[in-house]
């Protein structure tokens, strides 16, 4: 059987892990969970380290167990939080569930006849069905308060500088997360429990409780929190998060944040978000660094994280996209280009508005440059730039200042692109 622990200890993804538990992976074949707050309907890239876990844990002959927390989602996790989140309804929650399921079905296996085929539940199903009075008794008689007290998690929060404490809410959230693992290891034969490093306290609780309420043996493991070399916290940008839903962040966006990580958060990033073997990775780092301005490794990168969270197309969209913008491309390719893509590509590029009576009844290309925006200072300017063969439309070269620009010409109904010179774009937009 694949040495499972050992396939993470390379490729750097093992934070702690709790004694016996590569032995015991090695010895036969379990079940393993990892926990998702469905607090969204998308998952983004931070959510991708544990996604990856349960990956290489169902490749090495295992069975991956996504649980969506509907009912620790009404909750919120004090983990690494300074305040306690907005809960959410049970439809809400609910559709968003569904939303995620797609997504995990890019990277693991729901729908094969194989023994090993991934499994999502839902922790609201079994937590609903109690009352209080049933859950302190079968529950937390197990669990001391001096235990629950110790945890990193609550401590930080009872210590906070800013007064606000923890509502009991969020203090049972270890006991809501421990019961999950029982309930798991009791109905799945669920033996680890996986997650990012400051979940330890949480995942041991349900070890603990597993240990005192039903005689087992169930193990532990966490990720270290990815972070950048920058110091900067992994998958948040200026705009956000880096989402997997292409209707938050386009294909080409998520091909641009992999594609312009720093060369040391690369050599890292290209273990732990692909399925690259050791000697692939090996190869790609030593060509990396011997040619670092090619960004071999960045372009590798790109191409495998999004295969996965999207598509081959997908992929070769946003490499065609990108030629686009650096000099290349065609007139068919822009026209090709769907408006999101398009925009994502051409964001922060100036624009200006026409009235669709302008281009409708057709205008020349200086006026439309001169009057109409302010793409060129004046006609003169415009027709001088043309006579170098420095004007472009829609990556059209320019040789006449009389040229008519007509609605036949727009891209997605309604977009024009401009160029002067190799680097200044200009959008027009009619509306």
């Amino acid at each position: 059987m694949m040495n499972f622990v050992e396939e993470l200890r390379w490729r750097g993804m093992i934070h702690d892990i709790m004694p016996g538990t590569e032995e015991f992976l090695l010895k036969e074949k379990s079940s393993a969970y990892v926990g998702f707050d469905p607090t969204a309907d998308s998952l983004h890239i931070g959510h991708l380290v544990g996604v990856m876990m349960l990956k290489h844990f169902q490749n090495a002959g295992h069975t991956p167990i996504v649980l969506v927390g509907g009912a620790t989602g009404m909750i919120g996790d004090p983990s690494g939080k300074s305040e306690e989140r907005n809960l959410l309804s049970e439809d809400t929650l609910r559709h968003n569930q569904e939303c995620l399921k797609k997504q995990f079905e890019k990277f693991l296996d729901f729908n094969s006849t194989a023994s090993n085929r991934a499994v999502m539940v839902n922790n609201y199903d079994w937590m609903k069905e109690y009352s209080f009075l049933d859950f302190i008794r079968d529950i937390g008689k197990h669990i001391t308060v001096n235990y629950m007290m110790a945890k990193d998690s609550v401590k930080k929060r009872l210590d906070s500088e800013t007064g606000q404490g923890m509502s009991f809410t969020e203090f049972s959230y270890q006991l809501v997360q421990g019961t999950d693992y029982l309930f798991l290891y009791t109905n799945h034969g669920c033996r680890l429990q996986m997650g990012g490093s400051d979940q330890w306290g949480n995942i041991v609780t349900g070890t603990e409780l597993i240990r005192r309420k039903a005689g087992g043996e169930a193990y532990a493991m966490t990720c270290p929190l990815i972070t950048k070399s920058d110091g900067q916290k992994f998958g948040k940008t200026e705009s956000g998060n880096v989402w997997l839903d292409p209707a938050k962040t386009t294909p080409y966006q998520f091909f641009q944040f992999w594609l312009n990580v720093a060369d040391a958060d690369a050599e890292k990033f290209i273990k732990i978000f692909t399925m690259l073997t050791r000697s692939e990775i090996d190869d790609l780092v030593m060509a990396h660094r011997e040619e670092p301005h090619l960004r071999i490794l960045q372009k590798r990168l790109a191409e495998e994280v999004m295969v996965m969270a999207h598509s081959r197309e997908d992929y070769d969209a946003a490499v065609e996209a990108s030629q686009i913008l650096f000099g290349k491309g065609t007139t068919e390719q822009l026209q090709r280009m769907d408006e999101n893509t398009f925009l994502a590509v051409f964001e922060g590029v100036p624009m200006f508005d026409v009235s669709s009576e302008i281009v409708a009844s057709g205008v020349t290309i200086s006026d439309l440059c001169a009057v109409h925006t302010k793409i060129a200072e004046s006609k003169g300017e415009l027709r001088r730039l043309i006579q170098g063969g420095g004007v472009s439309l829609n990556k059209g070269r320019v040789d006449n200042a009389d040229m008519m620009v007509t609605s036949g010409q727009l891209l997605n109904k309604r977009y024009l692109l401009l160029q002067k010179g190799k680097k200044s774009y200009y959008l027009i937009r009619v509306v």
